[in-house]
């Protein structure tokens, strides 16, 4: 693990439960040397702060995911929700707005593994598999989708995400169902774990079309994509 936060007694007392848990954790306290400490180290999960000196948060989760896909799970002090837009646009899986549990950072620490390890598996047993709706096309195994011939750069949970609703096409999938099933959480959330559902939905959209999900008001959301 790797922790960067400016906040020397929040940083350690981080570490100090993802240690108690058996995690290995490293630590850094500014933008470069959380970048360089990510090179050096190859972590399995970030734990990332968006106010950060040297450069924030943001730039730090774009070059880290520039190098190699690693689950980031973002804090911040803020809570509008076009810092959550931003972060996960960047490459983050997760958000938290301090201030948290640490019950609940090490509840979201476990679920983003689970789905790492989830992820993976699935694609070492369905290799070679492409899923093709209409002119949506997501080839499982080189995790690639294309639209009308255009490929789009989504992160990780954002694909997970798609090819979620591509197996279910047109059924309707309410959020919690989506916190559980693609977050892998063991308790649906409800707050800041709704939104980041709303906001990867929102992601899917500027990325693959605005007509491609639909929303269920009070529900969830649906795959409207021919067959």
């Amino acid at each position: 693990m790797l922790v960067v936060e400016d906040d020397v007694t929040i940083a350690e007392s981080i570490a100090a439960r993802l240690r108690a848990e058996g995690f290995s954790v490293d630590l850094a306290h500014d933008g470069p040397s959380g970048v360089e400490a990510d090179a050096e180290r190859e972590p399995d999960l970030v734990v990332l702060d968006v106010m950060l000196p040297g450069f924030d948060g943001l730039e730090v989760c774009r070059r880290i995911q520039a190098r190699r896909p690693v689950p980031v799970l973002m804090l911040t002090a803020r809570s509008d929700e076009t810092d959550m837009l931003i972060g996960l646009g960047v490459g983050a899986d997760d958000y938290l707005t301090k201030p948290f549990s640490m019950r609940v950072l090490s509840a979201r620490v476990h679920a983003l593994l689970r789905r790492v390890e989830r992820s993976a598996r699935a694609d070492g047993g369905e290799t070679g598999t492409k899923i093709v709706l209409g002119d949506l096309e997501i080839d499982v195994d080189q995790r690639r989708v294309t639209r009308a011939g255009t490929q789009a750069q989504l992160t990780p949970i954002e694909f997970d995400l798609l090819v979620h609703f591509a197996k279910r096409p047109r059924a309707v999938q309410p959020r919690e169902r989506l916190l559980s099933e693609v977050w892998d959480w063991d308790v649906a959330g409800t707050g800041s774990g709704t939104r980041a559902v709303d906001s990867h939905i929102k992601a899917l959209r500027r990325k693959l079309g605005a007509d491609l999900i639909r929303t269920v008001h009070g529900v969830g959301y649906a795959l409207e994509v021919g067959s």
